[in-house]
């Protein structure tokens, strides 16, 4: 287990090697807190004690046992402990394709699918969740991939729903994604704001407002989540952290290790050991 803090919080992220386009997350955080970020693929969470809160664009959810958290691919968000005594819970991180693809086969949706609600109180779908850990954690490859489609289908049923695409006609919409487009080629050595804003003809302030807009986080913000993104795509093909750190971008390893941890939730060092040992023992070791 990838321990955070011996004392009061721990956290296991890993991926079930039977069912590689989803990761897996169980954890207690007190102090933790994860800044604003996003992810490639869906969130779907559940508190088993204590109370998370999470902040979403335009709302804030305050998570206790039995709600169910859906979050969609590249919403940006935050979490923290609600209370003093912090939460625990269980993450499901399936890829938008694992979502789709349940969709087509156990639903009427089609197309780009996910769900038009953050939270529901529903203890089943929360119970199923915790379902899923638990058959992976067993080797329970049959079981993992069946409550995983049941858990989904009943999300998809409920609240979900065909994405539209995303509005992007507003002034300054192609500046922020021109901009987003220099800052991923060039994440080693990213530009100033300043000298971002000149290449592509706009002031900085314009430009800020523009991709906050559009991205719901600032330049800076949203290139060291991309960063760590392509870090874990380096670690999980075995790069060791310090080569990652440096690929991306990072001073060095500590500054890796710091941002990592607060996005993932878990340090690089034991992110990179526990897809070792899945890839090893075909996914079922010990929580």
């Amino acid at each position: 287990m990838a321990e955070v803090d011996t004392t009061q919080e721990w956290a296991r992220h890993w991926q079930y090697a039977e069912l590689p386009d989803l990761d897996l997350l169980r954890a207690r955080y007190v102090r933790h807190a994860f800044p604003r970020h996003s992810h490639e693929g869906f969130v779907l969470a559940t508190v088993t004690s204590g109370v998370e809160h999470i902040g979403l664009p335009g709302s804030t959810v305050h998570a206790g046992p039995g709600t169910v958290v859906m979050i969609n691919p590249g919403v940006p968000h935050t979490a923290r402990a609600g209370v003093p005594e912090g939460w625990a819970y269980a993450t499901l991180y399936p890829s938008a394709q694992v979502i789709n693809d349940i969709a087509a086969d156990l639903t009427s949706l089609r197309g780009t699918v996910g769900f038009d609600e953050s939270s529901v109180v529903d203890p089943y779908p929360a119970r199923l969740i915790s379902e899923v850990h638990r058959a992976a954690e067993e080797g329970n490859a049959l079981a993992a991939d069946s409550v995983l489609r049941v858990l989904v289908a009943r999300l998809l049923d409920r609240h979900g729903s065909v994405l539209r695409a995303r509005e992007s006609h507003f002034a300054g919409a192609r500046d922020a994604a021109r901009a987003r487009a220099a800052l991923e080629e060039r994440m080693e050595r990213p530009p100033t704001l300043e000298a971002l804003a000149a290449e592509l003809g706009t002031s900085p302030f314009a430009l800020l407002r523009a991709f906050k807009k559009q991205y719901g986080m600032p330049p800076h913000t949203w290139l060291t989540d991309a960063r760590v993104r392509r870090a874990r795509r380096m670690l999980d093909a075995g790069t060791a952290p310090a080569d990652a750190a440096a690929a991306v971008g990072f001073t060095d390893q500590p500054h890796l290790n710091r941002h990592f941890t607060r996005i993932v939730g878990v340090p690089p060092g034991a992110y990179r050991r526990e897809r070792a040992r899945t890839y090893k023992t075909g996914g079922d070791p010990a929580p």
